[in-house]
């Protein structure tokens, strides 16, 4: 028995997953509003483009998508096409570990949100103001 949709209709629903202002990322804008920071997106001089870029201090917020960067309590590989799946996130993972590391080489202190955790806010407001606590007094670096 046939489960889930064709190769087709997988590949139109796969090619309308949005880099950017998706779902996800636009419920992270207001818990930043509420803790009164200004902030820029995609900021494409940084590594990784992180989702967020405080403007007054240096800290930089990815928002992750569980399927896409490989929650380990989340991420369900396709059972089609297995290997692409397996070797796309195992590269998506190594990639995010590799813009951390140039970002806090640089100074940068990054807060990684997962999708999983934007259903409690306050969780989300805690993570992002530990953030800015850890990175208050450092000059955001140029």
């Amino acid at each position: 028995m046939h489960r889930g949709p064709g190769q087709e209709k997988r590949s139109y629903i796969m090619s309308r997953v949005r880099s950017k202002g998706s779902r996800i990322e636009q419920s992270v804008a207001p818990v930043l509003d509420s803790l009164g920071q200004a902030y820029q997106q995609h900021v494409a001089a940084l590594p990784g483009k992180p989702d967020f870029v405080l403007t007054l201090l240096p800290v930089a917020i990815f928002v992750d998508s569980c399927f896409w960067h490989g929650c380990t309590l989340h991420c369900r590989m396709p059972k089609s096409n297995a290997d692409y799946w397996v070797a796309k996130i195992d590269y998506n993972r190594r990639r995010d570990n590799r813009q951390r590391s140039a970002l806090r080489r640089r100074g940068w202190i990054v807060v990684r949100l997962w999708e999983h955790d934007l259903a409690r806010e306050a969780a989300v407001r805690a993570r992002i103001a530990a953030g800015m606590r850890r990175a208050s007094g450092r000059a955001r670096p140029a």
